[in-house]
């Protein structure tokens, strides 16, 4: 999904779902190393939540529409002796 928006986070940059996803990767490997001082890990945490958040988001209203798109294409249910060879 290439849906891009304002992120609220410090740096404000646009992001989208795959390079949101890509960031909160990062986090959680330098997380699981741990090798980062307390207030960069606690940093890096709090980031983590925000990525998670709006990813989480992203894929509720991904979603939303998918289902969306499906109940307007089922408004007339499809009819196997409708098809004509």
């Amino acid at each position: 999904m290439k849906k891009k928006r304002r992120n609220n986070m410090s740096d404000q940059e646009t992001l989208t779902f795959e390079k949101g996803m890509q960031q909160l990767q990062q986090i959680v490997e330098q997380l699981e190393a741990g090798n980062l001082p307390l207030d960069q890990a606690l940093n890096a945490f709090k980031k983590g939540i925000e990525l998670s958040q709006f990813c989480n988001q992203t894929l509720k209203e991904a979603e939303e529409s998918v289902v969306k798109i499906m109940k307007e294409g089922q408004e007339e249910p499809f009819n196997n002796e409708d098809i004509k060879e």
